[in-house]
């Protein structure tokens, strides 16, 4: 016999050899028929996994996310039996859940259209309606790679050859289908009733783009039908608000295919927005004390050698040149860390000078992957509000502390401080390739970091492996409309450049001594930032973010001199304005005006330009009548010098 405690601490004792739906079934039948997987002394287990000694055991139902993971595995692999049922000669590649969902990769000469996702979608029906048992065994390498190469799987073959010998080997059967799967799995088809089949995209096998393009069809799945119905609809309402369609019909950015993949192109609107971020960021910084920099887009490998990116980042990084063949060679900057830290070596620091704060709007290329690129989330050349605090081990905790003080009262401005959340990234000691080698440094800041984050009070999930190279990092997390989370923002602590830079600071008693460095952004890149905010107000902006505050509409030509009179007023309070001349009726310019989520209407007829007043339409009350010019400028001037922000409450207006 062997003790097994359970997740409220009770003790239960149960035979060596007993499975985790065994142990369920005991507890309750209930639960034995909704659970979905186990967690075995903490690691996610089969619930066929048999307990051979004293453990600490949870059942995991849908309502985990460890057990909606085994959920959707299962549905991932209904997919592919669908699949195969089909196209015999598909070939399977992966098939993982994923947040909110799974998707399967397909060698396949068939082109998945609508029309064939809807025949899968149906083919699966008739798996689950089957209700086929699913059933697991294992196999040693050798005869694994065997039978793989009887079921003429290549890329299954191709995963099994590269595990260490001994390493256990698992399929699943569902009916007549096997796949080389590590699972784990629900015990039948049949709980896979409410699925939906989403969307069909290109996918390189294994990431990298010298592979064989494959298709990556996408779905999703939960245990109740309602829920799904859910799930649905918001993604009905997600595909309304995504940058990647909104940004382009409001003419914020647009891409060219001569240009090149992830390169946007910011078109005057979209500009206009950065542009007032940029100029806020950086009054911003400078009001907290920051020195503005501005340094080169590229470098010779010398200085990212000395910093270890050529060593750590080389292959996210764009290089001009062969080292084997030509005299010179340059890359474009991925980052400007090593770059300021130069402007700091120029002089001589005293404890006195410190810290040193440098900022700067840099232009940095990344060579990300294709299949990683969308829209404005993730590009290879971007905008970052970047920063460098220098500083003395006494001011590391202060000095931090104020650059998430920064974040969070941008953020809060912009009105995404709700969206975001917070991961504290530390290494992994195991990853000697990905970081500096360095345990005990590792240890003692990521010490002072979580010490620095629990002082702040903020809500912080830890996660191993995640870290910089040089240094464990904050990062600010946000999810964009289809429920992705990404990175951000980061403010990083760096125990090891200082030194790499033999960067110096004269202490109170002359001697030289070591800053500590914290790599931050303010406010991240730009160009994701737009994108965000997009998202966020379906392209309704906030009157001092909006690129169009005011759109000026005379009823006729008659009015036309006092139009321009009313927008060279508001220019001059500089209030974004545009002025429509066209001869066509007032209705449809409103129309249009309304369409393009301009903050405010105003309509100017022969009573309004005798009185000298406009007539008022805004986003927030509507028709509001007339006003006073002078009065109506106080007020949008006012708005906008105060960045005051009414529009969570009207947003979901113009997302319908």
């Amino acid at each position: 016999m062997i003790n097994v405690t359970l997740k409220d601490g009770t003790i239960k004792e149960i035979e060596q050899g007993t499975t985790v739906l065994e142990v369920a079934k005991m507890l309750s039948e209930g639960l034995a028929r909704v659970a979905c997987a186990g967690k075995l002394n903490n690691k996610l287990v089969d619930i066929r996994e048999k307990i051979e000694q004293d453990s600490q055991l949870e059942i995991l139902t849908f309502n985990d996310e460890d057990g909606k993971w085994a959920f959707r595995h299962t549905s991932a692999h209904i997919l592919a039996q669908a699949v195969k049922n089909l196209y015999p000669n598909v070939k399977l590649a992966i098939g993982p859940a994923i947040e909110n969902g799974f998707y399967y990769d397909f060698d396949s000469e068939k082109h998945f259209d609508e029309k064939e996702l809807t025949k899968i979608e149906a083919e699966m029906k008739k798996i689950v309606k089957a209700k086929f048992e699913i059933t697991t065994f294992e196999l040693p390498k050798d005869e694994a790679i065997k039978k793989l190469k009887e079921m003429d799987e290549p890329y299954k073959v191709e995963l099994v050859e590269e595990l260490p010998e001994g390493e256990r080997i698992t399929f699943y059967q569902q009916g007549d289908f096997i796949d080389l799967c590590a699972g784990p799995h629900l015990l039948n088809t049949k709980s896979v009733e409410a699925f939906k089949l989403l969307s069909c995209a290109g996918a390189y096998w294994r990431g990298n783009e010298k592979n064989k393009m494959l298709y990556r069809i996408y779905g999703t799945s939960f245990n109740k039908k309602a829920d799904l119905a859910t799930h649905l609809e918001q993604l009905e309402e997600a595909k309304k608000r995504d940058h990647n369609k909104l940004g382009r019909e409001l003419k914020l950015f647009t891409t060219d295919e001569n240009i090149g993949q992830g390169l946007p192109l910011i078109m005057p609107k979209g500009a206009r927005i950065i542009q007032t971020l940029q100029r806020w960021v950086e009054d911003t910084e400078e009001s907290r004390g920051y020195l503005l920099t501005k340094t080169p887009n590229m470098a010779k490998p010398d200085l990212y050698k000395i910093s270890g990116h050529w060593n750590h980042y080389k292959d996210g990084m764009f290089v001009i040149g062969d080292e084997e063949v030509d005299s010179e060679i340059i890359a474009l900057r991925p980052m400007t860390c090593p770059f300021q830290f130069s402007i700091y070596n120029s002089d001589q620091h005293s404890y006195r000078d410190l810290p040193v704060r440098y900022s700067e709007t840099a232009t940095l290329c990344r060579n990300e992957s294709s299949g990683e690129m969308h829209g404005l989330t993730r590009v290879r050349q971007f905008t970052l509000a970047d920063g460098h605090i220098i500083c003395t081990p006494e001011q590391l905790n202060t000095e931090f502390k104020e650059a998430v003080d920064l974040i969070i009262y941008l953020m809060k401005t912009m009105g995404i401080d709700k969206e975001i959340s917070y991961r504290f990234s530390k290494w992994d000691s195991n990853n000697t390739e990905k970081y500096i080698n360095n345990p005990e440094a590792w240890e003692k800041t990521q010490s002072i970091m979580k010490e620095i984050l629990d002082e702040l009070e903020l809500d912080y999930v830890e996660a191993e492996d995640e870290a910089a190279f040089y240094g464990p990092k904050l990062d600010i997390q946000f999810r964009n409309v289809h429920g992705k989370e990404d990175t951000i923002i980061t403010v990083q602590i760096d125990f090891a450049l200082a030194e790499r830079f033999d960067m110096t600071y004269i202490d109170s008693e002359g001697k030289k001594q070591r800053p500590y460095i914290v790599h931050r952004s303010s406010l991240g890149c730009y160009e994701r930032t737009l994108g965000m905010l997009i998202e966020k107000y379906a392209g309704a902006f906030p009157t001092w973010l909006a690129p169009v505050a005011v759109k000026v509409l005379p009823i006729s030509d008659k009015c036309a001199d006092y139009a321009q009179e009313v927008v060279a007023e508001l220019r001059r309070k500089k209030i974004r304005v545009e002025a429509d001349y066209r001869t066509e009726k007032i209705g449809y310019k409103i129309r249009e005006a309304r369409m393009e989520r301009v903050p405010y209407i105003l309509v100017l007829g022969l009573d309004e330009q005798e009185k000298r007043t406009v007539n008022v339409r805004s986003r927030q009350r509507g028709e509001e009548g007339e006003a006073s010019l002078d009065e109506f400028v106080a007020r949008v001037a006012n708005e906008i010098q105060t960045k005051y922000n009414y529009h969570d409450d009207i947003t979901n207006e113009f997302a319908k």
